[in-house]
């Protein structure tokens, strides 16, 4: 299939670097990692993008995540419209902040939320209240989660410090993640240890309640029950806050993100939780929450100082609403039946191109890894085959379906997603699998630089 004219988004990218640093203002959107020009998007509807030039695309990206119901959702749009009539932002509380808080606690196991604007400021605050609510220091996380770019995190980060080969980034010294404990994912051992040295002064525990910033690493069992039960047991025998980022999953895995998968069976719950994306609508929206007696310790009750000119944006707020509204059982089951056709299709091609893959998923959320071995940490993460996935990539976005442009990032559906675009994914696999094939490096180690 010959390549489609992306003239517009050539000339938009060349006057983008000039002014952004490279072009964009989040780096895994420069297909540094897969080579080419970013399509600049004009339009979007239902599962379809629309780019500058005219070509159309069945979205594997859905705005990473959010977009569960599909772009431009008509229920969405309405409550955004009439949000906006009334005004942008009042620096006031709402009736929205209300009603968008009252759904959440609804749906989670959460007694009290506080609104912010981003994930990153959600999981930033849900530090600081550990730390705080516990008066110790030391935090520790898994390498490979991601949990936006807070100094104190970036250590062995996934998503986009992942997709470039960064261990860490510059301007983060040494002093910000000093009190910071790194473990592998998926190794009781590990956070055993870290605990028995660390117990005392470890505030809390922050995971990704199943990671999907290094492509989906669902969480293992651990004595007959999941990883992210034995991480509340530890850290409520020692006294530490057990912290599950739900940004990514929340909302997107089921209508109570991953702990409505593990926890609400398991009888156990974090005691604080960050949220974002799905309950955006689309636009700029996250939250932190969890025990009252810990968000008791947030200003203007407690001591622990937070705040946000944003937070609780009207239109936001009325953006999550509807979204969260509309997300009923019936979206669900769309989302598992798109996504079961998207595996089994790419498994199908793959193994046919004789390939080495495997597919690993949390809900209708999954990622395809090059690789032989199951990934269950960073490590594995890592061995596989970033050169082949550029290839399938661009083999893809020819036939009109856009991936995420990195090896190491979640692929997400939507409820819009219909028969006809599914088709259009499922045409392309072949050709794409054969693409990465010829590509494929013949080794399972990650190419420095990718």
């Amino acid at each position: 299939m010959p390549d489609l004219v992306t003239t517009g988004s050539d000339a938009l990218f060349a006057r983008a670097r000039a002014v952004t640093p490279g072009g964009v203002n989040s780096p895994v959107r420069a297909f540094n990692a897969v080579g080419g020009t970013p399509r600049f998007i004009a339009s979007a509807q239902g599962p379809w993008l629309t780019d500058v030039d005219g070509n159309t695309y069945v979205d594997l990206i859905c705005s990473w995540g959010p977009m569960l119901l599909g772009h431009a959702h008509p229920a969405v749009v309405a409550a955004v419209n009439e949000a906006v009539a009334r005004g942008t932002s009042y620096g006031t509380p709402t009736e929205n902040e209300v009603a968008l808080v009252e759904a959440i606690v609804a749906r989670t196991p959460v007694e009290q939320l506080r609104l912010v604007s981003s994930g990153t400021e959600a999981t930033m605050s849900a530090i600081r209240l550990a730390r705080g609510f516990t008066g110790r220091d030391v935090v520790v996380k898994f390498a490979g989660c991601y949990h936006g770019h807070v100094d104190s995190l970036l250590a062995s980060a996934g998503s986009g410090l992942t997709t470039f080969s960064l261990p860490g980034t510059p301007g983060v010294p040494a002093s910000s993640t000093e009190l910071t404990l790194v473990l592998p994912y998926n190794d009781p051992d590990a956070v055993r240890a870290a605990f028995a040295e660390h117990g005392d002064r470890i505030a809390c525990l922050i995971t990704e309640a199943a990671p999907g910033n290094m492509g989906v690493v669902p969480p293992a069992q651990v004595d007959g029950r999941s990883f992210n039960a034995f991480l509340a047991e530890t850290c409520r025998a020692h006294g530490a806050l057990f912290v599950s980022d739900e940004v990514m999953t929340g909302f997107r895995v089921s209508a109570s993100g991953q702990w409505g998968t593990d926890g609400a069976h398991e009888g156990w719950v974090p005691d604080l939780v960050t949220f974002g994306k799905v309950m955006g609508g689309g636009f700029p929206a996250a939250a932190f929450g969890g025990r009252a007696d810990v968000m008791a310790h947030l200003a203007p009750e407690g001591p622990v100082y937070q705040a946000g000119t944003l937070s609780g944006n009207p239109v936001a707020t009325a953006a999550g609403l509807a979204t969260l509204t509309a997300a009923t059982d019936e979206v669900y089951a769309r989302l598992d039946v798109v996504a079961d056709a998207l595996r089994a299709g790419a498994a199908e091609a793959f193994t046919a191109a004789g390939v080495p893959h495997v597919i690993q998923s949390t809900g209708s959320m999954f990622s395809v890894f090059l690789t032989e071995d199951p990934v269950h940490d960073f490590a594995g993460a890592q061995r596989t085959d970033t050169a082949a996935y550029g290839a399938f990539f661009h083999a893809m976005l020819d036939a009109g379906v856009h991936l995420p442009p990195s090896a190491f990032e979640a692929w997400f559906v939507s409820a819009s997603h219909d028969d006809r675009a599914v088709e259009q994914v499922l045409d392309a696999l072949p050709a794409a699998a054969r693409a990465a094939a010829r590509a494929a490096t013949g080794s399972t180690t990650r190419k420095a630089g990718a």
